[in-house]
């Protein structure tokens, strides 16, 4: 294992360390981890190395979980440290942590919604959601958004976490 890939793995997993006990993803380890992978990818390839894959990696982060956030469904400490693995992954790794991010994800929010008895609820609100969506266009929904307190959390940095063990395993 690299270095690059040592500091990955720690990064995800300390944040999905810091999304379970606490459900927040601390600012200095998504924006240091960001700007350690800026430098990592400068010192090793240059500035084109900092455009085309750090700065790219980044870029390709933020672009496809920002509407998640924006949507209130994911929260931003997620986004952040999603982004911050991107600048040390690249664009293309960037979209393999996506894929393995969702599937841990979607694994995650089954096992909740299920446990929880709240499955046939998530159902009324998915089918709410694109209702609402379908009249309104896409805007959050507080009844199906982080900002409902009766539905079940899932702390999404365990997910990031696993989504980034994979895909370094698959590197």
């Amino acid at each position: 294992m690299n270095t690059s890939h040592l500091v990955i793995a720690l990064m995800a997993v300390l944040g999905g360390i810091w999304d379970i006990q606490t459900r927040r993803i601390p600012n200095y380890l998504t924006f240091g981890g960001a700007a350690l992978g800026f430098a990592y990818a400068l010192a090793t390839a240059g500035w084109p190395g900092l455009l085309s894959h750090g700065l790219a990696g980044w870029l390709v982060g933020v672009a496809l979980f920002l509407p998640f956030f924006l949507l209130r469904g994911l929260g931003g400490g997620d986004v952040k440290l999603l982004a911050a693995l991107g600048a040390w992954l690249g664009p293309s790794g960037m979209l393999t942590l996506a894929f393995y991010t969702a599937m841990a994800g979607g694994v995650m929010a089954l096992v909740a919604v299920l446990s929880r008895g709240y499955f046939s609820t998530a159902f009324k609100n998915l089918w709410l959601l694109f209702c609402h969506w379908r009249v309104a266009g896409p805007r959050p929904l507080p009844e199906v958004s982080l900002d409902n307190p009766r539905a079940p959390r899932v702390p999404y940095g365990v997910a990031i976490a696993a989504g980034a063990l994979v895909t370094l395993w698959l590197h």
